[in-house]
């Protein structure tokens, strides 16, 4: 199962349209997973168009029509894979203690809103990944985005993407 991993699309504000490389992958994807921060309806409305599947979460840019559309959490199991959904996890420091408490029955926690690349694990084995953001890079050198696969119960082949300026 292929996944597509992004979150702080900020569309149209941060940019007019997600990059053509992330709509490319979205389009081959078996499951596009989105960590909030929308920021418009039609963005939500393209990638359910154009993705097999999608799983998506509010973020704090979101407004009311996004808030009745998606929720604060979402939860999936992919092919055994127990996946958690969510924009904020808090400050850095302790992230991944505060995550394992928090989601102690899931195995991949896929969270965005601070825009930067973050792949840990929690003690007792709980990974969390950041995709950044492919239209907003904010500090970092480059917009970016994910990709995995997922077999029996496996995440691997977890690929950052860096997308090229505009």
């Amino acid at each position: 199962m292929r996944l597509v991993i992004t979150a702080d699309t900020h569309v149209p504000k941060r940019a007019p349209d997600l990059p053509a490389p992330l709509w490319a992958a979205i389009e081959e994807a078996d499951v596009v997973l989105h960590a909030g921060d929308w920021v418009d309806e039609s963005l939500l409305d393209a990638m359910l168009a154009r993705s097999r599947r999608l799983v998506g979460v509010y973020g704090n840019n979101d407004g009311p029509p996004l808030r009745a559309r998606l929720p604060e959490v979402a939860r999936v199991e992919l092919d055994g894979l127990r996946v958690a959904v969510v924009h904020e996890t808090g400050p850095r420091t302790r992230r991944e203690e505060r995550c394992a408490a928090r989601f102690p029955d899931v195995d991949l926690l896929v969270f965005g809103h601070s825009h930067i690349p973050w792949d840990t694990r929690a003690p007792g084995g709980l990974r969390l990944l950041n995709p950044g953001s492919p239209t907003d890079r904010r500090a970092q050198p480059q917009a970016t985005y994910l990709t995995a696969r997922v077999a029996a119960g496996r995440l691997d082949q977890v690929e950052l993407h860096r997308l090229p300026p505009r």
